[in-house]
């Protein structure tokens, strides 16, 4: 999933420090023997990808992000949902 987003090529130097205001977010990325670590200010709207001085880069890890969160919170309302047999 990850290396088909093209994550990996993208650097987050030129996207918004975290402060202690606004928060943190940070994505850890490890497929085989690649490991990066992005870390940014934590992203309220799109808004503010859009406002960046790296909107691609950023946009990748936005919706990245967004879909690793959907996709844990379905397997955990999966988990709970499911009736044992």
């Amino acid at each position: 999933m990850t290396e088909d987003s093209g994550i990996l090529e993208k650097d987050d130097n030129k996207w918004p420090e975290a402060s202690r205001d606004n928060g943190r977010q940070e994505l850890e990325v490890r497929i085989g023997n690649k490991h990066i670590n992005f870390t940014c200010s934590k992203i309220n709207s799109f808004v503010s990808v859009a406002d960046s001085d790296d909107p691609e880069g950023l946009s990748i890890f936005y919706y990245l992000v967004q879909d690793l969160k959907c996709m844990i919170f379905s397997l955990i309302s999966f988990h709970f949902k499911v009736k044992p047999i």
